[in-house]
């Protein structure tokens, strides 16, 4: 699944001269947290996220002329004084694996997305990334997920796979995780059915030890340096 078909496309943007105060109060009435900054041919100048105007904002423990001095001066401020010029994007044409693997390599939230000029066609965010896996996952569908220890060779997947679909169940997806065990990995097939007792039973009588799915947690994923 490619960006262009998970990312928002209608994009609340704003030009570098916008008020900072302007800026928060859109944010507030379009529940967004970030906004791309662009120039009068829509191509794209910065980005603007609710941390930066948090981060220029006044101490609320200033004393009421004080406050009223700093709201003067906020109300001079733009939006192209505090924003992150030339942000990462994402082209349209990356995969929303391309765009996860973005995201954890640069911790941040959302990415504009531009086409080849560097104009803004959309932007795509951890909450996208989540809605288009839940559907290629098919988890929004009623089900359940089981865990499978397999040995680390050719020919196990299949296996289980025709196991299960010998007994007349869909899926929804599969997930490995390739690091588990030392010589092993961890088959997570997600079934459209809510009950799954015969086809674990005839996964063990195959020899597959189950394992409980909350026994994967991100601690036994290795973490780059």
């Amino acid at each position: 699944m490619f960006v262009d078909k998970s990312m928002t496309r209608k994009v609340i943007a704003i030009s570098p001269d916008t008020i900072i105060l302007e800026a928060r109060e859109t944010m507030k009435e379009n529940g967004i947290r970030h906004l791309p900054v662009v120039d009068a041919e829509n191509r794209l100048l910065g980005i603007v996220t609710d941390r930066d105007i948090r981060s220029a904002m006044p101490s609320v423990l200033l004393d009421d002329a004080d406050s009223n001095e700093v709201r003067k001066r906020l109300a001079r401020v733009t939006v192209k004084e505090i924003m992150t010029p030339d942000p990462v994007t994402i082209p349209p044409h990356y995969t929303i694996q391309d765009a996860l693997l973005l995201i954890q390599k640069t911790r941040v939230g959302a990415f504009p997305v531009v086409d080849e000029t560097g104009r803004l066609t959309g932007i795509v965010s951890i909450r996208d990334l989540l809605r288009a896996f839940i559907n290629v996952l098919g988890i929004g569908e009623p089900g359940m997920l089981i865990g499978i220890q397999v040995e680390d060779e050719i020919g196990q997947l299949k296996q289980i796979v025709d196991a299960i679909t010998e007994e007349k169940i869909s899926f929804g997806s599969v997930l490995v995780a390739r690091y588990w065990e030392e010589g092993k990995r961890a088959v997570f097939p997600y079934l459209l059915t809510n009950n799954a007792i015969r086809v674990k039973k005839k996964l063990q009588d195959l020899g597959y030890a189950l394992i409980d799915p909350m026994d994967w947690y991100l601690d036994q994923i290795p973490k780059n340096d």
